[in-house]
C-alpha cells in the first residue's frame, strides 16, 4: 500500500575534483547506445565502465551549468575520445556534449533519470536510526479519544510533550536494535513511521496538560509510547552528492539490512557500523570486503575450520586468544579478505549509515566489511 506521506525529490549532480581511479572502458563496450525506457544514467553509464560512479566523467559533466542537457528514450549515444584520449560519451546529433541531468525527477514527462526512485524507497517510508537516548527525550503518545487498537484518520490523540501549535508531526516506532558486532555496544534504533498528524492544543507538561494531534494518515496500528517527531526532521537528503573515496582509512561492518534477507545485491539497501563519528560522509565509496576461510594445515591435510575436528578448533581459538603461534602439528592459516563489491553511503547518523550496494561480485551478506585500506 502507497502512503503519499510527503514529497521526496533527490537529486544526484555529482562533482568529481578530482579521482583516484583510472576511467577504464568496458573491452565489450558498444560504438553506440540508443537509450531505451526505463533506462538510467546510471544504468547507461554502467555498459560502457567497470565503476558506475564515474559517470560524471564519462558524460563530461559540468555542475556549473545551470540548464544541462537531458537524454530521453530513442536517443542515440556514441562512443568517442577526446584530444587527450580521454572517453566521453555523446549524442549522435553533431557530437553535441552531453551533460546529464542529475535529478531523480528531471525536467520533461519521459527524461532519463540518475538513479530509480525505488531505489530510495525505505527512506520514502520513513525509516531511521536514532539514538536510545534520543527518543527517550522525545514526547510521545498517551492515548486516544476512543479505546480501540486501530486508529485511524481523524481519530485524535494524546501526547505528552510541548508541541508546535498547527505543526505537522511525524510518529514513530522504536524497533530493531542497530548492535556494534565488535563491542557489542547498541549504536542505534531502527524506527518505522506508524502515522502523520498536526497539533491543534499543544500541551502544557508542567501543568499536566497533554498535546492534541488529530491524526491525518495512519500507516498501522499507533501505540502507548509511539514517539514523535516534526515531519521532516531527518526526512532531507542531500540535494547534491560529492561522490568521492574516503580520504582516510575505513574499516566497518555491514550490520544489517533494510530487506531483513540473509543475503542481497546490487541496489539494496544495507546499514553500517560507520557514521559521523567516523568522520563517514553522504557520498562516500566504500569497497565490499569478506573474510576468506581459515584453513587448517594438520596431520590429515589442509581442511577448512568448520570441516576441522574439536581439538583443532580447541588449538585455534586457544592460540588465537593468547596470540600464540599453532603447535608443531597444526599450522592454521589466516586468509585475507577479498573484495566482493561497492557501495554507495547516502544517509549519515552518529554512529550508524545508510548505503547503497551499486556493485557485487557475489551475495552480499550482513557480517561483510565496508572498507577503504
Amino acid at each position: 500500500m502507497r502512503y503519499p506521506l510527503f514529497a521526496a525529490m533527490l537529486a544526484l549532480s555529482v562533482t568529481f575534483p578530482s579521482l583516484a581511479d583510472v576511467l577504464t572502458i568496458k573491452k565489450d563496450a558498444p560504438k553506440q547506445y540508443v537509450v531505451k525506457k526505463g533506462d538510467t544514467l546510471w544504468d547507461i553509464s554502467g555498459v560502457y565502465l567497470e565503476q558506475p560512479w564515474q559517470w560524471p566523467e564519462l558524460w563530461q559533466m559540468n555542475p556549473q551549468i545551470n540548464n544541462p542537457h537531458l537524454i530521453y528514450p530513442g536517443d542515440a549515444l556514441s562512443l568517442i575520445y577526446d584530444e587527450h584520449g580521454n572517453p566521453r560519451l555523446v549524442v549522435n546529433s553533431g557530437y553535441k556534449k552531453l551533460s546529464p541531468h542529475g535529478r531523480i525527477t528531471p525536467k520533461g514527462k519521459n527524461a532519463v533519470p540518475t538513479l530509480p526512485l525505488e531505489l530510495l524507497r525505505p527512506y520514502l517510508t520513513y525509516e531511521q536510526a536514532i539514538d536510545a537516548k534520543e527518543i527517550a527525550e522525545k514526547p510521545y503518545i498517551l492515548g486516544a479519544n476512543v479505546n480501540t487498537k486501530m486508529n485511524t484518520e481523524g481519530h485524535i490523540v494524546y501526547v505528552k510533550g510541548d508541541l508546535e501549535l498547527y505543526e505537522s508531526y511525524a510518529i514513530y516506532r522504536k524497533g530493531q536494535e542497530f548492535i556494534d558486532p565488535n563491542t557489542n555496544e547498541v549504536l542505534a534504533n531502527n524506527t518505522q513511521l506508524v502515522a502523520v498528524g498536526r497539533v491543534f492544543r499543544k500541551g502544557d507538561v508542567a501543568n499536566g496538560v497533554p498535546a492534541s494531534v488529530k491524526l491525518e494518515q495512519v500507516k498501522q496500528e499507533i501505540k502507548p509510547a509511539d514517539f514523535l517527531m516534526p515531519a521532516l526532521d531527518g526526512q532531507l537528503l542531500p540535494a547534491y552528492f560529492n561522490i568521492h573515496r574516503p580520504k582516510q582509512p575505513v574499516e566497518g561492518t555491514i550490520i544489517a539490512s533494510v530487506s531483513g534477507l540473509r543475503e542481497f545485491s546490487t541496489m539494496d539497501i544495507v546499514v553500517l557500523n560507520l557514521g559521523s563519528k567516523q568522520a563517514i560522509e553522504e557520498g562516500h565509496i566504500l569497497d565490499i570486503e569478506r573474510q576468506s576461510p581459515t584453513v587448517f594445515d594438520g596431520r590429515n591435510g589442509p581442511r577448512y575450520k568448520e570441516d576441522s575436528n574439536s581439538l583443532e578448533k580447541l588449538v585455534t581459538n586457544t592460540n588465537e586468544f593468547f596470540g600464540a603461534e599453532p603447535d608443531e602439528d597444526t599450522q592454521v592459516w589466516h586468509m585475507p579478505k577479498e573484495k566482493v563489491g561497492e557501495l554507495m553511503v547516502f544517509k549519515v547518523y552518529n554512529n550508524v549509515s545508510y548505503a547503497l550496494i551499486v556493485k557485487n561480485q557475489h551475495p552480499i551478506r550482513v557480517g561483510d566489511f565496508a572498507v577503504i585500506n
